[in-house]
């Protein structure tokens, strides 16, 4: 499989592929936009795509670490 759809010259935008949402802060954990905001993306004027991805660098301390799962199991 090939990367040539991430290669293509359309929108920009700050997509990391690491495509999670975060369940209590709902942002992706990649690339910290909102659903809504990912789910418009292609339709938001340049101006409003910019204006996110300024915002973006500050929205990453909301993300706090989801307890549980392997790491906290290896930690007891």
């Amino acid at each position: 499989m090939t990367d040539e759809i991430w290669k293509r010259a359309e929108i920009e935008s700050p997509c990391v592929k690491i495509c999670v949402i975060h369940p209590e802060a709902r942002l992706c954990v990649g690339c910290y936009r909102s659903i809504e905001e990912i789910g418009t993306w292609s339709r938001l004027s340049p101006e409003a795509r910019h204006g996110i991805m300024a915002d973006l660098p500050a929205r990453a301390g909301k993300l706090t670490k989801r307890r549980g799962g392997r790491a906290a199991r290896l930690q007891d």
